[in-house]
């Protein structure tokens, strides 16, 4: 079961790891908030992480698609708020 609070906390943590990536220069501030994000994920409710990921195993895992799936996942999180 997906709680209300389980979204208000990843919607508030994705938010603000956003935010501070988007604008950071420092590639090595971002692999750290990509390795955060990738920690919380690995710890959050897993019925959350599958209705966010739409079937993709490595959603907000792949660097290369990290910035697309984190405002997909805020996206998300907003519109289940």
């Amino acid at each position: 079961m997906i709680t209300k609070d389980s979204i208000e906390a990843a919607y508030a943590f994705f938010h603000q790891k956003w935010r501070v990536y988007e604008y950071s220069h420092s590639e090595r501030q971002r692999d750290d908030i990509e390795y955060a994000i990738a920690d919380y994920v690995g710890n959050m409710s897993p019925e959350l992480y599958a209705r966010l990921a739409d079937g993709r195993t490595d959603f907000l895992y792949d660097h290369d698609n990290f910035a697309s799936d984190i405002s997909t996942a805020i996206d998300k999180l907003d519109n289940m708020l």
